[in-house]
């Protein structure tokens, strides 16, 4: 089994793609062939020099390009943000407290074999 420091779980996404991003009611994921990225906090980013913030409107579309973008960098600063970046695109999810809409604002589910795999902010 593969171990990983748990205060720095979003080490296993450096490298991996986007497959899916999917909209499941009122919160969004992103997929990387396993791994998965809950956005329970409504995200936010940047894609193509464009700002969006789900649910607004063009977000939905905005975010279907991060598919096939691999991750290059993320900042996790567990009171304030969680955000992946793809190169010149990046896709936030704020973890403040005035954000969340619930105790909870994001999950991570890490890959099979990974000892303690969901982390949760």
């Amino acid at each position: 089994m593969e171990t990983v420091d748990p205060d720095n779980p979003l080490q296993l996404l450096m490298g991996a793609e986007v497959s899916a991003v999917c909209f499941v009611r009122d919160y969004v994921e992103l997929h990387f062939d396993g791994p998965v990225l809950r956005a329970l906090s409504d995200p936010l980013g940047l894609y193509d020099g464009r700002t969006w913030r789900f649910p607004e409107p063009g977000s939905l579309d905005l975010m279907h390009g991060y598919i096939g973008k691999t991750v290059d960098s993320y900042e996790l600063d567990p009171d304030q943000i969680l955000a992946l970046d793809f190169g010149e695109h990046r896709f936030a999810i704020p973890l403040d407290d005035d954000s969340r809409v619930g105790p909870e604002a994001a999950h991570f589910l890490g890959p099979d074999g990974v000892v303690g795999g969901m982390w949760i902010w």
